[in-house]
Order: C-alpha cells, then sequence, then structure tokens
C-alpha cells in the first residue's frame, strides 16, 4: 500500500493512493444497497429530481473501487437515527445558476435526500463559497455545525485543507471532501471518480465528428492539477485512437469558476477554426457559444444538450447521488470507517449521455467498442508507453498508470495537445 504523508499544522493526514480489494467490497454492499433499496422506493414518490446527471439505461453497480485508510480499520460507528441526520453541502457557486459542477453536485445531494427521505431541514446548503478563501471555506463549515450538520460534504479542490483542519477540530462530526487526496482515516474522507474513462470515451466523439482535426478544451487550470490534466489527456487519447490527425487546443481560466474568463476562453478557442469545442469549466459558455456558431460541443458534469440542443454531442457526465447516498446511509448504519472512495463508469458514478442523432455515421460503434473495453477492463486509458507533447513517454509496455499516478502524477499532456497563450 502506498501511504502519502504530508503535515497539515499538527496532525498528519493520509492519502492512500492504491485500491484495496476490502473497500470495493465495502463500497459494493454500500452502493448496492442505497441505488437499489432507496432507488426503487424513489419511484413511488411524487416528485422525481430530474437528474441530466443520470445516464438512462447505464449499468447498475458492479464493483466499487476505493481507497482505504490505515487508521479506518475496525473502526464501525454507532449507528445516527435517520432523522437526527442532517447534511451540509459547501457549493463554489449557486446550483440554480447553471448546468456545471456545482449543479450536478447538488442533483447528487437532491437525488440523496430523495432517496433516503430526509426532509428539507435536513439539508444545510452554503453556496458562493470561494475554495480560494479559506477562512470563507470555514467559516461556511462552522455555520453548518453550529446548524447541527453531523456529516458535511465539501465540494470542490481547495476546500481540502480547510476541511483537514476543521475535521480535526471536530472529531465528532464527518467531513467528506470532493477531488484532492487527503483524509485522516476517522472522520474526514475523501471522494472523487474514474471521469478520464467518460473523457477518453467522450475524446473518440470528438475525433469522429471533427472536420477541422481542431477540437478546443476550456480548462479551469493547467498541467499543475492532475485532475484536469488527466482529463485533457483521456480525451485526447481517446480522439488519438479514431483520428490521429487531429489536434486539441487547450485555453485555461486558472479558475474552478469563472464565466467572464470561460467564455472569453471559448471565443478564443472558436476563433481559431476549432469545429468541436470540450470543457472542464463550470458555466455552460463553451456549449452556447459553439451552437451559436454552428459547430460542436461536447458537455461536462450534466447533460448540456438542453443548453445546446443542435451543438452538443454528449456530455460526460457524473451522478454523484450514487455516493451521497451510500456516506449518509453509512451513518445511519454506523458503517462509516473513513475509507475514501474512487468509482467509475463500473459503479455508475461517471459516464456519458446518449449521443446525438447528428453525430457522424459509426460514431456509436466506436463508443461501444471502447466502453465495452473499459468495462471489461482491456482498456485502462492510460496504457503502455504514452507519447508526450514534449516529445518525452511516460508509462510502461503492458501496463497502465496506477491510481496514485492519474490522480495526483500527471503533469504532462499527450503529445496532440496544444497549450493556448
Amino acid at each position: 500500500m502506498c501511504i502519502i504523508k504530508a503535515d497539515v499544522k499538527s496532525w498528519q493526514i493520509i492519502a492512500y493512493r492504491k485500491r484495496v480489494p476490502d473497500m470495493r467490497k465495502k463500497w459494493i454492499r454500500l452502493i448496492a444497497a442505497a441505488m437499489g433499496s432507496f432507488l426503487l422506493a424513489g419511484c413511488g414518490a411524487d416528485t422525481q429530481i430530474d437528474d441530466y446527471a443520470t445516464n438512462a439505461g447505464a449499468e447498475s453497480v458492479q464493483q466499487t473501487s476505493g481507497t482505504e485508510s490505515a487508521a479506518a480499520a475496525a473502526s464501525a460507528t454507532e449507528g445516527i437515527p435517520k432523522d437526527e441526520i442532517k447534511v451540509g453541502v459547501l457549493h463554489l457557486s449557486d446550483p440554480a445558476e447553471g448546468s456545471g459542477y456545482t449543479y450536478t453536485h447538488d442533483l447528487g445531494i437532491q437525488g440523496m435526500q430523495q432517496n433516503l427521505g430526509l426532509s428539507d431541514d435536513q439539508i444545510v446548503r452554503k453556496i458562493n463559497v470561494s475554495d480560494s478563501d479559506e477562512d470563507a471555506t470555514k467559516q461556511a463549515i462552522q455555520e453548518c455545525i453550529d446548524e447541527g450538520c453531523n456529516i458535511i460534504f465539501t465540494t470542490s479542490w481547495g476546500y481540502m485543507e480547510p476541511t483537514a483542519e476543521m475535521a480535526e477540530e471536530y472529531p465528532d462530526v464527518y467531513f467528506s471532501h470532493g477531488t484532492g487526496y487527503m483524509s485522516n482515516g476517522k472522520n474526514f474522507n475523501n471522494y472523487f471518480g474514474r471521469i478520464y474513462q467518460a473523457r477518453y470515451l467522450s475524446g473518440i466523439v470528438a475525433g469522429m465528428n471533427t472536420t477541422t482535426n481542431k477540437i478546443g478544451y476550456v480548462a479551469a487550470m493547467d498541467n499543475s492539477n492532475s485532475e484536469v490534466t488527466g482529463g485533457i489527456d483521456a480525451f485526447a487519447l481517446g480522439i488519438y485512437s479514431v483520428n490521429p490527425d487531429a489536434e486539441v487546443y487547450v485555453k485555461v481560466t486558472n479558475s474552478w469558476y469563472d464565466p467572464e474568463a470561460e467564455e472569453n476562453a471559448a471565443k478564443t478557442l472558436l476563433d481559431m477554426d476549432c469545429d468541436v469545442i470540450a470543457q472542464h469549466c463550470d458555466t455552460e459558455y463553451p456549449q452556447t457559444l459553439a451552437e451559436e456558431r454552428g459547430v460542436y460541443s461536447i458537455g461536462y458534469n450534466s447533460d448540456m444538450s438542453k443548453n445546446a440542443p443542435d451543438a452538443c454531442l454528449c456530455s460526460v457526465i457524473w451522478n454523484w447521488s450514487a455516493y451521497y447516498t451510500a456516506a449518509v446511509q453509512s451513518l445511519i448504519d454506523g458503517t462509516w470507517d473513513g475509507s475514501n472512495y474512487y468509482g467509475g463508469m463500473n459503479e455508475n458514478l461517471v459516464g456519458l449521455t446518449n449521443l446525438a442523432d447528428f453525430c457522424a455515421e459509426g460514431t456509436q460503434e466506436k463508443v461501444d467498442e471502447a466502453k465495452e473495453q473499459i468495462l471489461s477492463g482491456q482498456n485502462g486509458v492510460f496504457d503502455g508507453v504514452i507519447e508526450t507533447n514534449t516529445g518525452e513517454t511516460v508509462g510502461e509496455a503492458g501496463k497502465t498508470l496506477d491510481d496514485a499516478t492519474i490522480t495526483s502524477g500527471i503533469n504532462w499532456y499527450f503529445k496532440t495537445v496544444n497549450v493556448v497563450d
């Protein structure tokens, strides 16, 4: 097991970067139970969540890969009665004002609430919390605690260290941080997913539908951030698998949420004659601007065909309710053990929406073939020796990059990627 230790003030945060079979089994049971019994129960509810982030027809939970913390081990907790559960969530922006990252996370919270039958007053939302403002993050967490939350989900990378500090200060409150890498194996875990799997499939779609062989990508962060860079590389690898002549042009905004920068980045790429635009940013500007210009787009986070029905070829999507439901259920059942979560297509945490009916002939067949290879383990996306855009190579023949590298060690771009100043 690979254990990375980093001092954060006076304690150790332990990040686990390797899949552990026991934790896979644990999360299988949790998510299968949650998404089975609770979703069936939800079908009879008067109001259904219009969850664009849930891919109709997606595979049911088959296996879960996660990471385990050293101290997690034996420590199941006493269950918390459902009527005493109170869930806090920190959002970067207002989920009512978009279709991106925050919107999709809140769909997951709504789905969890419906699945578990929680009332509205059992959910506490803190919106427009900047993840670059440590004091604001701590204040929002403190407000959740003061309002009686016993589990708090902090959904953005920059919330990581403040969440770690607050978890140390409040050992009887449970904290779950999305993206990032820190955890303590007790009351603070980490969750994310193999979004690169769906990114690869979306790259196939882009590669099959470009005519200029120029494909744009609006990125929140540069190659210092493995989450964003890994997604770009997976996308580029998918393109390359069907269209080795196509190039990917990346414009970085240096912000997880900046509507003006995202709009300007999309315009820059469109002005360069990119005829497919993908994104790792929070707003739908790349979609709507692509539609205005009469070219194609690929959405992210939720199904963005609702924003650009004549442009959006497909969307790379998250179904966060799969995790949120299982995490809160573990508190009710007394089975929370601090283990981290890292799911993928097999767990229905990530996926690709149905393709638009205007996709080029043969696109569906190529996607279906690659999807089956990913689900079976035949295609790990980052397989073999990979050439970067600086002429160097990463990886080894016959091997796939491990989870530690994928989540925190991809600081290079695939050879067909070009960064636009």
